[in-house]
């Protein structure tokens, strides 16, 4: 069965996981992603939390590699792209490709030689994106930052938490997944679809800021409409009202209620026996607190696998906030196929999170677990047309890995 990008190639030069995630994706889809990696002989600065290059062969690289789904369906080839004659190669595998990928700070692309001005001479299809922190341009474009400072600029971390408490770090799901990861995706196949009618590739320059900012949604709309500034955990969706919160159940667990619409918010309080609640708690004014409490120590009485099946039947949202633990053994994930059982050659089942996305016709597929540092590098040189001289010569120079 075809898959969707079935034919696409990718160049990935991304060294952190939002760059890792988003060739991730495109991997799933059936795109041809090669992994381009630093050789020792790079001379690269380590980057930061699980950011580690593909591990080495041997028994523990192995188990590593294994379950890394975030490098899984891709190649890997070592190459010194500060040497001319690793760059020679870097621009015969960059005529053939689809999408070059790069997450460096602005600048660092040029240094090495392989921006999109560039790449685009040597392949005008190319699709070149770059993800990353503040864009390729403004005041902030070589500051250093992190998920931290990209969403505190792009207005989110002001917005999650108490209202009388500190900003809460969500930990990196907003600026680094959604604000970078995704809207790279979004980007490059869009870029992909507009190549279809012109014939012409184009940089694709996406910021994790900028996602964040767009993320505001209708946040922003009644900003600029009305002139509302936001107050942490004082909108609809933010847990001011007592029919939009999380409980606390007997057990120490908790429970997600999400009673927007009227009867909804009615279902639930004829269930918990305070009818005097109705109509919905925003109409009831300073009731607020007094519901919420009211609530709150009726869902004390009972663990939370006690209130999921009392309140489930009722046509009421409720869930349970889940662990990680909790989250992978749902029901509802395993019959999403969130989780994923894979036969390895030597370590037996090896469990991976799943395919999002669902097609009807060309569905996503796990063909290969990461691959083990330059695994990939004699195959890839013999398709370039190196002899196998010639490539022991570009390892002991230290050109490949």
């Amino acid at each position: 069965m075809a898959l969707a990008l079935e034919g696409i190639k990718v160049l990935d030069l991304s060294r952190l996981p939002p760059c890792s995630l988003c060739t991730m994706y495109l991997a799933d889809l059936g795109a041809e992603v090669l992994k381009i990696e630093a050789t020792a002989s790079a001379g690269e600065r380590a980057v930061g939390y699980g950011s580690e290059p593909s591990p080495p062969p041997g028994e523990d690289g192995i188990k590593i590699a294994a379950y890394n789904a975030l490098n899984r369906n891709k190649k890997s080839l070592g190459l010194n792209l500060k040497s001319e004659e690793g760059r020679q190669i870097f621009y015969k595998l960059a005529r053939n490709a689809d999408v070059l990928f790069e997450g460096f700070r602005p600048g660092v692309a040029k240094r090495l030689g392989v921006d999109y001005d560039t790449i685009k001479n040597i392949n005008p299809r190319i699709i070149y994106c770059s993800l990353t922190g503040y864009g390729q341009d403004g005041p902030y474009a070589l500051l250093p930052g992190h998920d931290i400072t990209y969403i505190a600029t792009g207005g989110a971390l002001d917005l999650i938490g108490e209202p009388n408490g500190p900003p809460i770090i969500p930990l990196n799901f907003v600026g680094d997944s959604a604000g970078g990861t995704l809207h790279a995706i979004i980007g490059i196949l869009a870029a992909l679809t507009a190549r279809e009618k012109t014939g012409l590739g184009q940089h694709v320059d996406v910021s994790m800021t900028d996602g964040v900012v767009s993320l505001l949604g209708m946040l922003s709309v009644w900003y600029f409409q009305y002139g509302d500034v936001p107050q942490r955990g004082k909108g609809p969706l933010d847990g001011k009202f007592p029919n939009y919160t999380v409980y606390q159940t007997k057990d120490g667990g908790y429970v997600a209620i999400g009673c927007i619409e009227p009867y909804f918010w009615e279902n639930l309080c004829r269930e918990m026996g305070l009818e005097e609640f109705i109509p919905c708690p925003k109409e009831l004014g300073d009731r607020t607190e007094e519901i919420r409490s009211a609530m709150g120590k009726l869902f004390l009485t009972k663990p939370k696998e006690e209130w999921i099946e009392q309140l489930i039947p009722k046509n009421i949202p409720i869930a349970k906030v889940y662990s990680t633990d909790e989250v992978f053994s749902d029901p509802q994930v395993l019959a999403r196929n969130m989780v994923l059982e894979l036969d390895h050659p030597t370590l037996g089942k090896v469990k991976h999170p799943g395919i999002p996305i669902k097609f009807s016709e060309t569905p996503g597929q796990v063909r290969s677990f990461a691959p083990l540092f330059s695994q990939h590098a004699d195959e890839i040189l013999k398709e370039l047309g190196y002899t196998k001289i010639e490539g022991e010569r570009l390892r002991r120079e230290g050109v490949v890995g």
